[in-house]
């Protein structure tokens, strides 16, 4: 049986509005023959089933099962049609495609002079609008009809094609060498993750600097300058340049404020900057900016009429807003008070699940337990934890599993699990050795938790004593200190050396470097 995670048509279904489905239902009924078509009434099964269910749609009798992979793909592009000609979906890109379309059609009947006036309309259209690549498309075939049908109108017209040609050739070529750089260093942050040492940073720079085109900044439109910012933030997310992140992500945002028509075209890239930026704070701890920063995010999701209102977008204003919500309580050392996001946060991603992927739930997972482990609740800790180290679909968040078994050991040793202590620490050890690089942060880790069980519980002290003076070293370290930002050890140790609970170590330490 597919399951519903699985079955694509199933999951689109569901995702449709009432308002989409009942155009979808005037959209088939357009005529009269298939009102009572078998893809409408498989639409209407999958639309009343809770799950996917192959067993129940054979039983109802509508398809046979040679022929129902064939009726899903039909219902799948009649739904895609649709929800094409739905008013919601017609944002500008769409409607400079539509015009290109009609002026195709238009030059195929011969129609030339027709077809160039709504090319003329709809080039000037995504130009306006940084489209530049259909912009291109579209002197392409202005080129084309010229070339067969000479209009007369303009007498220099070859030279004024061939030039606007020319230079979207060339920002269209400057778009793709960012993009590509942009999603290269992206690439290499997945495969081998941040630079460890010297060398790896060398080497990343220089693959950046080979790999930058060459450009006059004043010369550069909104889309060319949305990738290179972006190529920027990502080589200094690689090179753990969190003060720079700033200062890109801040260019980024501030770009689209400037032009705020772009917001509504292009939501995602406005929103993903916004979250770098709000990132790029938390990590510099610059807590005054950080909160203003988050305030006006949330002002900006809920009551922007420049956001577009689709399922995507609600996703990813979710994701960010509440991820960065739970930074700042981080931030403050305030875990109690955040614990009310948790039911808000599980109930959105229970709304959201088939638009977010695993790897972000888990995040929001180790969050969790983050908070309540802050919050003194060692035990609900480790209720979220589990859901993270069971996951077998982790193997590339190497960082994520490391840190969330290293948070599960000291939350077992708070809720006072001695027995489960021990197995505990067999198996973090046994995961720690198998991982591919270590930093020092975490060889430190495993020299520690080999020699650990062999101590009385009346050492213990002493060697959270040593341990935080071996880490302490590394708290500022550019290529160790990003360990800390996963999980505040330190804090911890402390907390366990003055015998005070870890949100008071680190509110104490909030008020001193507030700013």
């Amino acid at each position: 049986m597919t399951s519903q995670q699985k079955d694509n048509l199933f999951v689109l279904v569901k995702s449709l509005s009432k308002s989409e489905k009942r155009q979808f239902k005037l959209y088939v009924g357009r005529l009269g023959g298939n009102t009572d078509s078998k893809f409408l009434a498989l639409f209407n099964l999958l639309d009343k089933l809770n799950t996917y269910d192959e067993k129940s749609i054979l039983k109802s009798g509508i398809v046979k099962k040679a022929q129902l992979s064939n009726l899903k793909a039909h219902l799948y592009k009649q739904i895609l049609i649709s929800l094409r000609l739905n008013p919601l979906h017609q944002n500008t890109r769409a409607q400079i495609r539509e015009q290109l379309d009609f002026a195709t059609i238009l030059y195929h009947k011969g129609l030339y002079k027709q077809s160039l006036k709504i090319l003329d309309k709809a080039k000037n259209t995504a130009i306006d609008n940084e489209e530049k690549i259909l912009a291109y498309e579209i002197v392409e075939l202005e080129k084309v009809i010229e070339s067969q049908y000479i209009t007369r109108s303009i007498s220099n017209r070859a030279d004024e094609l061939t030039e606007q040609a020319k230079q979207l050739s060339i920002q269209n070529t400057i778009t793709s060498k960012l993009s590509n750089l942009s999603l290269q260093l992206y690439g290499i942050l997945l495969k081998t993750g941040y630079a460890k040492n010297d060398k790896e940073y060398q080497k990343i720079t220089k693959y950046f600097n080979d790999r930058m085109p060459d450009f006059k900044l004043s010369e550069l439109g909104f889309r060319e300058k949305l990738w290179l910012y972006k190529s920027h933030l990502w080589y200094s997310f690689l090179v753990q340049d969190f003060l720079t992140c700033y200062k890109y992500a801040t260019k980024w945002v501030d770009m689209f404020l400037q032009n705020e028509d772009m917001i509504s075209l292009n939501p995602v890239f406005f929103l993903k900057g916004y979250n770098y930026l709000l990132e790029s704070l938390f990590y510099i701890k610059y807590h005054t900016q950080f909160k203003l920063a988050l305030s006006r995010f949330e002002d900006t999701i809920n009551n922007s009429k420049l956001l577009p209102n689709e399922d995507n977008v609600n996703a990813l204003c979710f994701l960010y807003l509440y991820n960065n919500k739970l930074n700042l309580h981080f931030l403050e050392g305030t875990f109690k008070e955040g614990l009310p996001l948790v039911n808000e946060i599980l109930l959105k991603i229970k709304e959201y699940q088939d638009r977010i992927d695993h790897h972000h739930i888990m995040v929001f997972y180790y969050k969790i337990a983050s908070l309540y482990f802050g919050a003194g609740n060692s035990k609900k800790c480790i209720e979220y934890l589990d859901k993270i180290i069971n996951n077998k679909s982790l193997e590339m968040r190497e960082d994520l599993l490391c840190f969330s078994r290293i948070l599960n050991l000291f939350a077992h040793y708070e809720a006072g699990l001695d027995y489960h202590l021990e197995v505990q620490i067999k198996n973090t050890y046994k995961f720690l050795i198998k991982m591919n690089e270590l930093n020092e942060v975490q060889k430190e880790m495993i020299k520690f938790l080999k020699t650990i069980g062999d101590v009385y519980p009346s050492e213990f002290k002493k060697e959270f004593i040593k341990l935080h003076t071996t880490l302490k070293q590394y708290e500022n370290d550019p290529y160790e200190r990003r360990a800390f930002l996963y999980l505040d050890i330190l804090s911890w140790l402390e907390s366990k050396i003055e015998n005070k609970p870890i949100d008071q170590i680190i509110q104490e330490k909030f008020k001193l470097l507030k700013r």
